[in-house]
């Protein structure tokens, strides 16, 4: 692990409502995002491609540097397995934010898997953010996506989870739906000058958080721009105006 400068929430021009993902093949990549980085962000996500290149030792280190931690790894199983799961990442304590599929079932063995480490927040994931209305049906739901969402974050504050994974387009009915407390995280975030890439309900950082989300995710306009600092610099003086 690089000797990474150890960050807090006020690191210079960073803004901890912003979460990088960590889209990378490798370790080593991750890890040289981060050095290249520096003190623009705090918060880090790793999804499923870092699982299989040592994610949870990574998550670990970058917690002890001082970074926070998202694990987007969408926990999705029987009860029991996901139970196992939950408690066994809680206990590693090297991530702060956990995603789970937002079924019923799944959200409440998530909850008893935390058994009561609140320093976890629980996020179920809504609906994907690369599916629209057509995609639905195709899956074989009889719901219009928003409808679906509602659902959802309903059932996610019923079981006790912290938040919820929705686009920014539902990012506000999220907001009216679980109130103000409740977290909202968005993906498919993309500033003005970048491409909506695969994400068929994107949004700018500004537009995201006016809508009622709590964090943005926001990975390629980053990790692909030439000066990767910058740019998570110029997206955060973009969410500080909003």
């Amino acid at each position: 692990m690089p000797q990474a400068q150890r960050v807090h929430a006020a690191a210079r021009g960073a803004d901890p409502r912003l979460i990088l993902p960590l889209d990378l093949a490798t370790r080593v990549e991750a890890e040289a995002m981060v050095e290249r980085l520096g003190d623009a962000i705090t918060l880090y996500k790793i999804g499923l491609q870092l699982l299989a290149s040592d994610g949870m030792g990574l998550a670990g280190d970058l917690k002890r540097a001082g970074y926070d931690i998202f694990l987007d790894w969408k926990l999705h199983d029987i009860g029991a397995t996901v139970e196992r799961a939950a408690a066994a990442i809680t206990a590693a304590g090297a991530c702060d934010f956990l995603t789970v599929h937002a079924e019923p079932q799944v959200m409440a063995a998530a909850v008893r898997g935390r058994a009561g480490a609140s320093a976890v927040k629980l996020l179920g994931v809504t609906v994907l953010t690369s599916l629209a209305d057509a995609d639905l049906v195709a899956i074989g739901y009889d719901k219009s996506l928003e409808a679906l969402v509602e659902r959802r974050v309903r059932q996610a504050v019923d079981a006790g989870l912290d938040g919820v994974v929705v686009s920014p387009r539902e990012a506000a009915l999220a907001r009216r739906t679980a109130g103000p407390s409740f977290l909202v995280v968005t993906p498919g975030v993309r500033p003005s000058w970048a491409g909506a890439d695969d994400q068929a309900r994107a949004a700018t950082p500004a537009e995201a958080l006016s809508a009622g989300a709590s964090h943005v995710v926001c990975g390629r306009p980053i990790t692909a721009a030439a000066d990767p600092r910058e740019a998570a610099l110029t997206i955060a003086a973009e969410m500080a105006a909003a």
